[in-house]
């Protein structure tokens, strides 16, 4: 095996039910590297977050983050919980640290349901979502994080001020990486559309950010631009959203249009991201650390076995491994399998299928070669 395709992994468990999704996901990789060969994995866990800020003073340790900055990937669980606060108020939030620090420009929020997994609408249409939410994750609204100006007396202040900050420089290059994400779901059957997401007719910044999609859609070859402001959005991913291919937007709408399309596909459980930057690129479910059900074996590990997929994709187009290409692939389907084969209903939709059972139907799909059927047809 050459040395170019032994990946380094950083993988930060994390808090509460971080620990309990990210070990199975981690050992089914091994699984996975073991059984289609032609890459290698390492793994390095990292201690972060709201515990570790609790025990030593320090949320996110500089050596874990200088490790993790020479690592080919960052693995994380959920940082945080409500009742571990920084002296100003805010939550422990190392992830956005990361955001920052390794400028991972563009969170990408893939809403896709799976066979056999129940969802909150009716209509069959909403049984075959596949678009993907592209958020700007360095700029926006949160870009004021820390930097709230308050008028008025320290102890009963009159105002809060929270700037929302949008650069040309910033915005090009989430257009440029949504655009070629539409190109490339073009290529495997999807519209290939990008929607700008925006309130540009009433805030400048979002007329600016709007104005800066058109130019770079030109140069992508698009002469209709798509648009559409973020309340539409949000009626519409209600009503209708197998409407939709790409949607691009700021970090806050982002934040919240994420969620809606996480509830679309039943609930933060089923729900994986990727945060990518020029160079680094984080893969992890949606949601928190859950403290209400630690330790009970509840946790749905679905949406971090999908946040690996995107790890395992993001790898091979970006080193060119085919054969990690092809082990995201099986994972992915043996997701897929488990839920059709299976007839799991996890607890947050009020189901008995917890931690193991999932995982054991997804390891099951893929040792028995279910995963694999069909993917060289």
């Amino acid at each position: 095996m050459s040395a170019n395709t032994a990946f380094e992994i950083s993988v930060f468990p994390g808090d509460g039910i971080g620990p309990e999704v990210i070990d199975p996901t981690v050992a089914i990789l091994q699984t996975l590297r073991d059984r289609i060969g032609g890459f290698d994995l390492r793994f390095r866990s990292e201690a972060a977050g709201a515990a570790h800020y609790k025990e030593t003073g320090t949320a996110l340790p500089e050596e874990a983050m200088s490790r993790a900055d020479k690592a080919d990937a960052i693995l994380l669980g959920a940082m945080g919980m409500p009742d571990i606060r920084y002296p100003d108020g805010r939550e422990i939030a190392p992830q956005l640290d990361m955001r920052e620090t390794f400028e991972l420009f563009a969170g990408v929020r893939p809403v896709r349901t799976l066979p056999g997994a129940p969802v909150p609408l009716g209509d069959p249409r909403a049984q075959n979502l596949d678009f993907v939410l592209i958020r700007e994750s360095t700029e926006g609204l949160f870009a004021g994080r820390g930097k709230t100006v308050f008028d008025g007396p320290a102890d009963r202040p009159t105002a809060a001020h929270d700037t929302q900050t949008i650069t040309r420089a910033g915005s090009e290059r989430l257009f440029d990486f949504a655009f070629n994400l539409g190109a490339k779901r073009k290529e495997r059957g999807h519209a290939g559309q990008v929607t700008c997401i925006d309130k540009a007719n009433v805030i400048g910044g979002f007329y600016f950010f709007r104005q800066i999609f058109d130019e770079v859609a030109a140069r992508h070859g698009v002469s209709d631009p798509a648009h559409m402001y973020v309340d539409a959005c949000a009626l519409n991913m209600v009503r209708r959203p197998w409407m939709f291919d790409v949607l691009v937007t700021e970090n806050m709408f982002g934040d919240i249009l994420s969620d809606l399309g996480a509830g679309l596909m039943g609930g933060m459980g089923m729900a994986p991201s990727a945060d990518i930057g020029p160079r680094h690129a984080v893969f992890q479910p949606c949601h928190g650390s859950a403290p209400d059900i630690v330790g009970q074996g509840l946790a749905n590990p679905t949406a971090t076995f999908l946040s690996a997929v995107m790890m395992l994709e993001w790898l091979a187009d970006t080193h060119g491994v085919a054969d990690c290409a092809r082990a995201g692939r099986v994972l992915d389907k043996a997701v897929e399998v488990a839920f059709r084969d299976n007839g799991l209903v996890p607890t947050e939709y009020g189901g008995s299928s917890g931690t193991r059972a999932i995982t054991d139907a997804v390891v099951a799909a893929i040792a028995d070669g279910r995963a694999e059927a069909g993917l060289d047809a």
